[in-house]
């Protein structure tokens, strides 16, 4: 049974050839082989191409381009070298405007079939975009040592395999990062523990200087094993070298703890000018991978609440206020609730640098009700939410119940806003404007930002 198992599941060796009629909503060209759908990296619509398979479902089949017979109008040279093979990127050889447009289009076709709302029913918002390149300041990049590579191999891992991509540098993380990977190659080829470090995650901070801003970069080395005197003096020297901030993760335990340079405090900063805040991060909180994007995505919230000094407001999955401080300036009081007691804390301590007296934190799991929650019963008047890409079904529920004038829903997931979207609608509010935030270039991720407003009052 299991060799007969074996013969079916086989790949076929050859080629196939497809005509492309379409973009999934994860960036692969959408083709047909003998009636049997095929999802295929690499490719755009109005293609042909010849692409191999490398991996059969029992409904469809994943492939890879091999060749191009007739290009997309849209098709480029993807900058990166390493773009065909890193799971970094999907979709490099996209024009960025069209990457636009399909993120668009994905949006649009969430809310029209999930929801009912056509695109004629809201104001489509114009696209938040900024750099394409050297934009990514989080990113976790997986280790392995891999002798026949000479050592040991660092950055993301490869298409439709755990393998690591061999790559010395990558165009999406800021110049700081990327220049980075060659040089971690090196030292982590050379630590007793090069065997014991599967992962490196990256947290990058902004730094006032005569010139203007500039980046600060700390990386967090995750261990499995007690690291040697040698390979802390190693990792030292690399720090001091770079002029990075390194931390240390040890497998199993949840602190993360300083080891370069240690007389500094271990929180780094991102700015929001435009408000006149500077906002206190960990290396390992959440924040926004995309600086430039995050800024014009804060100004466009502030835009559509339309706060005045008489505004109370509910900022939900606040993190560390992101949000909430720039909210606070402009409105009597906002209240921000996260599920983790270290995000509380941090909005707080935020709150507090920058000497912002109208707003408080509190911890709540919004999956549950709030209704035992004393800060549930205050009169809000706006809403703002942004939620994991699981959305936020449960806590909109209640909302509806408070009334307030106006949400505005941030998404990282246009299938979970389209199903939360339909609940507000079918519960007296209307969508008034929607659009996409280009927060990760080259990638089929669709971020995006919705503004509803009460109208059975």
């Amino acid at each position: 049974m299991s060799q007969c198992r074996s013969l079916r599941n086989r790949l076929p060796t050859e080629p196939v050839r497809l005509e492309i009629t379409a973009l999934s909503h994860e960036g692969r060209g959408i083709g047909h082989v003998n009636g049997k759908v095929g999802f295929v990296d690499g490719a755009l619509p109005d293609e042909v191409v010849t692409a191999s398979v490398v991996r059969r479902r029992s409904q469809f089949d994943e492939l890879r381009v091999t060749d191009i017979e007739r290009a997309s109008s849209n098709r480029i040279i993807p900058l990166c070298q390493f773009a065909a093979h890193c799971g970094g990127c999907s979709l490099q050889h996209l024009e960025p405007a069209a990457q636009l447009q399909f993120k668009q289009s994905v949006l649009i076709e969430q809310l029209q079939k999930t929801a009912g709302i056509a695109a004629t029913d809201f104001t489509l918002l114009p696209p938040v975009k900024g750099d394409s390149f050297h934009y990514r300041r989080k990113a976790r990049l997986a280790v392995r040592r891999v002798m026949q590579k000479g050592g040991a191999l660092v950055g993301f891992r490869e298409k439709y395999s755990t393998f690591i991509t061999d790559m010395n540098y990558c165009e999406v993380l800021v110049p700081e990062v990327a220049s980075l990977i060659g040089p971690l190659r090196e030292m982590i080829s050379a630590l007793q523990a090069n065997r014991d470090i599967p992962q490196i995650e990256v947290a990058v901070g902004e730094t006032r200087t005569a010139a203007g801003i500039s980046n600060v970069v700390a990386l967090v080395i995750r261990h499995l094993k007690p690291l040697s005197g040698d390979d802390l003096q190693l990792l030292t020297d690399f720090g001091k070298q770079h002029a990075i901030q390194l931390y240390l993760q040890p497998s199993g335990a949840d602190s993360v703890h300083k080891l370069f340079p240690e007389s500094t405090s271990d929180r780094l900063q991102y700015f929001l000018p435009e408000f006149d805040l500077t906002l206190n991060f960990h290396p390992m909180d959440f924040t926004q991978v995309n600086a430039e994007i995050n800024r014009q995505m804060v100004s466009q919230a502030i835009e559509l609440l339309q706060l005045s000094k008489d505004d109370t407001v509910l900022d939900l999955f606040c993190g560390l206020g992101n949000f909430t401080l720039p909210i606070a300036g402009h409105c009597k009081q906002v209240i921000g609730i996260e599920s983790s007691n270290a995000m509380v804390h941090r909005g707080a301590e935020n709150a507090e640098y920058n000497k912002i007296a109208n707003t408080q934190f509190y911890k709540a799991d919004l999956c549950d009700s709030m209704l035992d929650n004393a800060w549930f019963s205050i009169p809000f008047t706006k809403v703002l939410l942004d939620p994991p890409r699981s959305g936020a079904i449960e806590i909109i529920q209640q909302i509806v119940d408070l009334r307030v004038s106006k949400i505005v829903y941030v998404s990282c997931n246009p299938a979970t806003l389209a199903r939360d979207a339909k609940f507000l609608v079918g519960n007296g509010y209307r969508l008034k404007s929607a659009g996409v935030m280009d927060m990760f270039p080259h990638t089929a991720h669709v971020e995006s930002m919705a503004e509803f407003e009460l109208v059975d009052v």
